[in-house]
C-alpha cells in the first residue's frame, strides 16, 4: 500500500494554520518572554506594596511611640501641629522639644527650645506680639502644666519673663516664659491649648 500523496485537496499537515511547526528554541524563547512578562506584571507592583506597608508600618510605629510618650520628647513637632497650635517654632531653634496631650475638653501643646536673641524677637513677631510684652519674673505658665512638663520656674538665678498671648475663639491661647539668663541664647517655654 503506497502512502497517500498530498494533493491540491488534501495539503501537508502544518500548526497554526499554513505555518511550519514551531522548533523548540523557539518555544524556549517565547516562554522565557512570557515568564518575563508575568514576572514584570506581578513582581514589581507586589514590591511595590511591599515596601509601602513597611513605611506604612515604620509611620505607625513612630506615631504610636509619640502618642506613649510621657513628657517632652527631643523631636521638633510636625507643620501640622505648629499650625493647630499657633506655635511658630523658628528654624533655626535648637534642643527643640514637644510634648502634646488631649482630651475631650481641650489639647495642649508644650514646647521648648533655644534660640538667638534676634530669632527670639522674630518668633515673638510671627505670634504677634513682641518683647517689650514679657513682663519680668512673671511666672505665666500654671502650676498643672509645669508638673506635666516636668519644668521648675523656681530656680534661682534667672531671670524669668513671661507673657500670656490670647486670641479670639478658636484659636489658642499660649503662655510662654523666656528664661534670659543667657541672653545671647534665650530658652522658650511655651504652652499652647487649643478648644477643639
Amino acid at each position: 500500500m503506497t502512502p497517500p500523496s498530498a494533493s491540491p485537496t488534501n495539503p501537508p499537515s502544518t500548526d497554526d494554520g499554513g505555518k511550519p511547526p514551531e522548533d523548540l528554541r523557539h518555544r524556549n524563547r517565547r516562554r522565557l518572554l512570557t515568564l518575563i512578562v508575568i514576572v514584570l506584571l506581578v513582581g514589581v507592583p507586589a514590591g511595590y506594596l511591599a515596601i509601602a506597608a513597611e513605611q506604612s508600618r515604620d509611620s505607625g510605629r513612630k506615631s504610636e511611640a509619640e502618642a506613649a510618650a510621657t513628657g517632652l520628647q527631643p523631636v521638633r513637632p510636625a507643620g501640622f501641629r505648629k499650625r493647630i497650635y499657633d506655635l511658630p517654632i523658628p528654624a533655626g531653634a535648637s534642643k527643640v522639644r514637644y510634648y502634646e496631650t488631649n482630651n475631650w475638653k481641650n489639647s495642649r501643646l508644650y514646647a521648648q527650645f533655644d534660640l538667638t536673641s534676634g530669632r527670639l524677637d522674630t518668633f515673638l513677631n510671627q505670634m504677634g506680639t513682641n518683647r517689650s510684652s514679657l513682663k519680668p519674673g512673671a511666672v505665666t505658665i500654671p502650676l498643672r502644666d509645669q508638673k506635666i512638663a516636668k519644668w521648675d520656674f523656681s530656680v534661682p538665678d534667672h531671670l524669668w519673663a513671661g507673657l500670656v498671648y490670647k486670641q479670639k475663639d478658636p484659636l489658642p491661647t499660649v503662655d510662654i516664659i523666656v528664661d534670659l539668663s543667657d541672653p545671647a541664647m534665650p530658652r522658650v517655654y511655651a504652652v499652647s491649648t487649643a478648644k477643639p
